[in-house]
């Protein structure tokens, strides 16, 4: 075996033991220790094996990227999510958001079956983690109609400052602006399974508010968002316009 070959036989054990640790965080402690010191017992041999083989690189196959998920999805119960066909997670609900998975760079399966039904999947998709990025994937839109939405996230913040997007995933929201109360214009024209770049800020509390694009007309208020410094966020619009549930705000950091 090369040690080009080795590094990424370790890399994928320990994103292997990480998923596993990740997993039974809050429902066995036990087995999450366990699985997490072998996670970092196999982090540690690949970075000896970068150590003492420096022309090993990350060209091809190497290193590591974050995921994490959203469920944004009004009508698709909860779920069990699969990455390369190991369970993740678990009843996984409306509203919700993970924490970061780290895998190895390259090709993998994610899968989305309702919870304890793997006959059919919800959602079926290959997706390619680079090196050093991190993703949010999104189940977005009725079932009927169902996607996923994928998003480069950027956690890097000037120090002291702070940053935010906006994402619009309401299936039958029209197209929004993002706006101070009563002020002015952010973000333009937001329309379904569409998100923004980061607009950077000194940290502050700010009151804004939803419209419908180029009207007055508040389609929902988002008082008092807190933004901290050194942080960055992704502000999340779900939910529905006509029906149960209504529409609410996700609020993640990066």
């Amino acid at each position: 075996m090369s040690r080009n070959g080795n590094y990424y036989d370790l890399i994928t054990k320990a994103s292997m033991y990480d998923l596993l640790a990740n997993y039974f965080k809050y429902t066995d402690p036990n087995k999450h220790i366990a699985y997490y010191q072998k996670h970092l017992h196999y982090m540690g041999m690949a970075v000896q094996t970068m150590r003492t083989n420096p022309t090993s690189n990350h060209h091809v196959q190497g290193g590591s990227g974050k995921i994490r998920f959203v469920h944004a999805s009004i009508d698709m119960p909860n779920v069990d999510i699969y990455i390369d066909g190991i369970r993740i997670l678990k009843n996984f609900p409306y509203k919700e958001a993970s924490n970061y998975f780290s895998l190895p760079a390259g090709k993998h399966q994610v899968d989305i079956y309702p919870t304890g039904n793997m006959v059919s999947t919800f959602l079926s998709r290959k997706i390619i983690v680079e090196h050093g990025r991190s993703y949010t994937l999104i189940p977005s839109g009725l079932v009927k109609n169902l996607r996923w939405l994928a998003i480069v996230d950027d956690p890097q913040v000037p120090i002291g400052q702070s940053k935010f997007r906006f994402v619009n995933l309401s299936p039958d929201a029209p197209a929004l602006d993002l706006a101070i109360k009563g002020r002015e214009v952010i973000f333009s024209n937001i329309s379904f399974r569409k998100y923004t770049n980061y607009l950077a800020l000194s940290p502050m509390t700010v009151d804004l508010e939803a419209r419908i694009a180029g009207s007055s007309n508040i389609v929902l208020p988002l008082p008092h968002l807190q933004l901290m410094p050194n942080h960055a966020y992704t502000i999340l619009l779900v939910g529905s316009t006509a029906s149960e549930p209504g529409l609410e705000i996700i609020i993640i950091k990066n």
